[in-house]
Formats: structure tokens, C-alpha cells, sequence
């Protein structure tokens, strides 16, 4: 009998590809998220989506339930042949056979799961921004997992001793965004209001200082905040604390109007108008000096 991964490689698209390689880093996204990221419309990728979960089942599907009657759109996962396309793509060793049912029962249960929702639709946001916007790319997405791993953020040449402990950062993605000739790496900080007090927004800031110190990169960090109140308040806090790190904020919501590409971001101690993501570039990460 063929091998399964074989007999449908040919049949996948490089944009499938893109996503069951989101779905293995990033656990779950919802049809929309994937449609405005990836697709000319959300019809197109409803029919895509169907051939890819029921022709070549490659990804699964759910949808939970709201607390006050009706369902959210599908999420999507992968099915555990997808989870082996995509490290026979990435030449990993063959998944455990039960991968995928484990990752599976995992994100269908986990409590935060509107949260990590979130920190996926922050960035898929950024991909459709740069699918529709040629002079501009989202070049990095990471999940938190992978900024957690010793040694993350070394580049050839860096100390080995310097990274030879996690520094206490523990954003909740990391992304790196070129805006012609701006290169912006940055991490994101989502927040949903409820899992933590501001206060605990604020002192996360000090392990940032540590991974700059470590690095010698001084990247924002991006707060995206659930309500206006929440972002002056923590703007009060920040100034309250004295902080200097560089730190921009943003109020989350579904306005197609105020994506996190455009003119949405409050810099901190900045007195003018909102900035474009674009203008957060550190001065040392010019396209043109890289």
C-alpha cells in the first residue's frame, strides 16, 4: 500500500502547505482567521477547507459551543496525516502515532483557548495586511513555546555563555514585520483582562530588560489590550513605574478598520498621533543596514 503522505503531497497547494505548517506551530486557527490570512474571499476558502478535512483529511475540525446558545466558526486543527506532511516537508523525524489526537484533545480543552485564539488572529491579521499589500511581509511568527526555548534569539557569532539560561521573558508571540524599507522585530503581549492585574503587565516588562541585556536587541513589546480603559490605565502604571523599555499598545477588537499593520498603536511617552507598526522600528533594524 502507498504511503499515505506520498499519495497526496501532489495534491496539496503551496498555500496548504503554509497552513497545516501554521497549524503544527500555532495549534489552531478558525475558518476565518485562515480565510482573511490566506484567500480571496471566505467562500473560496470554505471549499478548500472542505477538501482538505474531507478528500485528503489532512485537517480536522470543531466548533464550541457560545455560553448563550449558538456556536463559534470551525476551528481547525491537524489530523495526524498532517501532522506528518508537514514534518516530511520539514525533514523531521516521523510524529508519534497518537500526536495529533493528543494535541487534538488538548486544545479542544484548554481554558485559554479564546486567548491563544487571539495571539493566532493578531498575526494572521499581519499576514492578510501583507497578502494584499506587497511591499510589506510578515517574515517571523513564533509561538510562545519556541520563544521559551534556551537560546532562542542567538544569532551566528552571538556569546554561547549569554544564552546559556532563558531570560524571564515569556511573550506570547514574537514576530519580525517589513514594511518597505522598516524591519520591525517585536513581541507581543496579549491581553484579554481577565487572567492578570496590571500591575503583573507592568513587571513582565523587567524580563524583557534582561533578554535586551542578553541580546543586545531592544525590541518592543506590544500590548494588545480587551478595552480603552484597560490601555490608559496601563499607561498610567508604566509611566508610574518609570519604565523606559519601548512599549506600544493597542485595543483589540473586530473592526476591520484598525488592524495592527495600520495607524492603531499608542507608543508610550510618545505625545503625537498613533503609530503604524512600521513606525516602531528600532533604529538599528533598517532593511538597508541588515
Amino acid at each position: 500500500m502507498a504511503d499515505p503522505v506520498l499519495r497526496i503531497q501532489s495534491q496539496l497547494t503551496t498555500r496548504d502547505l503554509v497552513l497545516l505548517g501554521w497549524l503544527a506551530d500555532h495549534g489552531v486557527l478558525t475558518s476565518f482567521q485562515i480565510a482573511h490570512a490566506l484567500f480571496p474571499s471566505v467562500d473560496y476558502a470554505q471549499e478548500r477547507l472542505r477538501v482538505l478535512s474531507q478528500k485528503l483529511q489532512v485537517t480536522d475540525r470543531f466548533r464550541p459551543q457560545k455560553p448563550d446558545g449558538g456556536s463559534y466558526p470551525y476551528h481547525y486543527v491537524l489530523t495526524q496525516l498532517g501532522v506528518e506532511v508537514v514534518a516530511a516537508q520539514r525533514g523531521e523525524e516521523p510524529p508519534r502515532k497518537d500526536q495529533a489526537r493528543r494535541r487534538r484533545w488538548h486544545l479542544t480543552r484548554r481554558a485559554n483557548l479564546p486567548h491563544l485564539l487571539g495571539v493566532n488572529g493578531f498575526f494572521a491579521d499581519l499576514a492578510a495586511h501583507a497578502r494584499s499589500h506587497p511591499d510589506t511581509q510578515l517574515v517571523r511568527w513564533w509561538p510562545a513555546s519556541r520563544c521559551q526555548q534556551t537560546g532562542a534569539f542567538a544569532e551566528p557569532g552571538d556569546s554561547v555563555t549569554a544564552f546559556a539560561h532563558t531570560p524571564r521573558a515569556r511573550p506570547d508571540g514574537h514576530g519580525i514585520w517589513f514594511d518597505g524599507d522598516r524591519k520591525v522585530p517585536f513581541f507581543l503581549e496579549y491581553d484579554t483582562g481577565t487572567e492578570r492585574p496590571l500591575s503583573r503587565l507592568v513587571d513582565k516588562l523587567d524580563g524583557y530588560h534582561e533578554l535586551a541585556h542578553a541580546t543586545g536587541h531592544v525590541w518592543p513589546v506590544l500590548f494588545s489590550l480587551h478595552s480603552a480603559a484597560r490601555e490608559r490605565h496601563l499607561h498610567q502604571q508604566l509611566s508610574a513605574a518609570g519604565i523606559r523599555y519601548p512599549v506600544a499598545t493597542t485595543v483589540h477588537h473586530d473592526d476591520t478598520d484598525t488592524r495592527p499593520a495600520q495607524a492603531v498603536w499608542w507608543r508610550h511617552r510618545h505625545p503625537g498621533p498613533p503609530l503604524r507598526l512600521a513606525d516602531l522600528a528600532p533604529p538599528d533594524t533598517s532593511v538597508t543596514t541588515t
